[in-house]
């Protein structure tokens, strides 16, 4: 007979079929569980492995290490063998053996670092061959939800693990039949966690271990009422897992509330993302920049991603340049219908389109390999999610090209933009006494457009 605590249902019981999540195991990329370059090599079977890049040298001062040193089961490494990983990253190697343990973690890592399988595989191990839901794992964005589920699909369906995805767009009453099968690991947005707390689908108390997968953009996103809810939900001796690009205030408030005495793992700086991406800024008025953006999309014939801080703009864009017969492009963002975001994506990851138009939002969720070039056509609001952006070009030692269009308005976010590069911005073009050779210069930017009570365009909604 079992030990383990009675568990509350979530729903009344029901006559109808559970769903069975669908298999998105298809449109994983390799460097969402390990980066390309820890992929096995080409050659013999012991040909030499190159070290794991880019990454500073004090972060990793010896030759990789092995899978099976991290405390892991036999059982996982050989999923992890079979998925053709030959050693861990630097974030899996300091994230995996401190929460097998049950130590709750603060984790700031770059972009395509490995995080997702850092926090899976501890949640893995400990709920196999258990019964009932023990894991949460709170992600931002749709996509992103449904990337952790392809993973789960990989590394824990073959050990018995079940999950449920909830996130928007999903009929609420399809969410509440899986949640009554009971799944080992919910993972959910913030928003429509919440709509099953307040509909009593579901409960806290039992969960084990949650994570906060890219809690930066979450925060940035508006979650923050909702992942104090969350947190506040579960008991005080639930394990947690916070993992973000970068930890600005936000994210470090979040975690001196909720967690005592977590493990905290630095790799890199949060520009590390991309060292293997030229970033180039060029000064545009606003009137002009739809001429450069067809400027620079005839000038790359890779894939490319356009980045907008609205979705108004990514739509406006998107039909702008359909109409002007550029054809292979798509765009996403969260007005889309959910299967209509997929079909996106889909066709964007495949080639079948080559240009994607993304906002903040949708970006997240984006795990492209050999992006050639992701052009900023607005800068974004916060300084943090440039990081981002630019991460979805470079991934994992290719090379790449992100290119930043900075009119008159942009001028007050460059400051932060150097602090967050870690290096002086020079921007093509700009007229003289625009913005300084230097940081910290006071000198006033160049007036643009007619004044106050010239007339003139009325400025675009965004």
């Amino acid at each position: 007979m079992s030990n383990e605590t009675p568990r509350p249902k979530f729903i009344k019981p029901s006559d109808l079929p559970s769903p069975l999540t669908p298999d998105l195991a298809s449109n994983l990329a390799p460097e969402d569980l390990a980066p390309k370059d820890l992929l096995p090599a080409e050659g013999p079977p012991d040909a030499a492995l190159p070290l794991v890049a880019p990454v500073a040298p004090a972060e990793i001062e010896t030759l990789p290490v092995a899978w099976d040193s991290l405390g892991l089961s036999p059982e996982m490494l050989d999923l992890i063998a079979r998925a053709g990983f030959a050693h861990p990253s630097p974030i899996q190697v300091q994230a995996i053996p401190p929460a097998i343990e049950g130590k709750s973690l603060v984790a700031s890592a770059r972009t395509g670092t490995g995080k997702t399988l850092a926090f899976l595989a501890p949640m893995i191990e400990r709920f196999a061959g258990r019964s009932g839901t023990f894991g949460l794992v709170l992600s931002p964005t749709r996509e992103i939800a449904q990337q952790t589920q392809a993973a789960l699909e990989v590394f824990g369906k073959p050990r018995g693990i079940t999950s449920a995805v909830l996130i928007g767009g999903i009929d609420l009453k399809i969410d509440a039949r899986a949640l009554q099968t009971y799944p080992h690991i919910l993972v959910a947005t913030p928003g429509r966690l919440c709509d099953h707390i307040e509909r009593g689908n579901v409960w806290l108390d039992y969960i084990e271990i949650v994570v906060l997968d890219e809690a930066d953009q979450m925060l940035n996103m508006g979650f923050s009422d909702q992942l104090n809810r969350i947190m506040s939900a579960v008991s005080e001796t639930t394990q947690k897992l916070l993992f973000s690009a970068t930890i600005p205030p936000e994210v470090d408030r979040i975690a001196r509330k909720f967690m005592k005495d977590p493990v905290r793992i630095q790799i890199g700086q949060a520009v590390s993302a991309t060292p293997t991406v030229t970033q180039k800024f060029i000064y545009v008025e606003e009137d002009d920049k739809f001429s450069k953006l067809r400027s620079l999309l005839q000038e790359e014939k890779g894939s490319i991603i356009i980045f907008t801080r609205s979705k108004d703009t990514a739509s406006r864009l998107w039909l702008t340049l359909h109409s002007r017969g550029v054809t292979d492009v798509v765009t996403i963002h969260s007005n889309l219908q959910q299967k209509h975001r997929e079909q996106s994506l889909a066709d964007f990851k495949s080639g079948k389109s080559r240009i994607l138009v993304a906002t903040d939002v949708a970006g997240r969720g984006i795990h492209v390999e050999n992006v050639a070039l992701v052009i900023n056509y607005e800068l974004p609001i916060e300084a943090e999610e440039y990081v981002h952006r630019v991460g979805r070009t470079g991934r994992v030692q290719a090379t790449g090209l992100a290119t930043s269009m900075v009119s008159p308005r942009d001028r007050s976010k460059l400051s932060d933009l150097e602090k967050i590069i870690g290096r002086p911005i020079k921007v093509e073009n700009a007229p003289t006494g625009f913005w300084p050779a230097a940081p910290g210069s006071t000198r006033p930017a160049p007036r643009s457009g007619p004044s106050r009570g010239g007339g003139g365009r009325r400025p675009t909604r965004r």
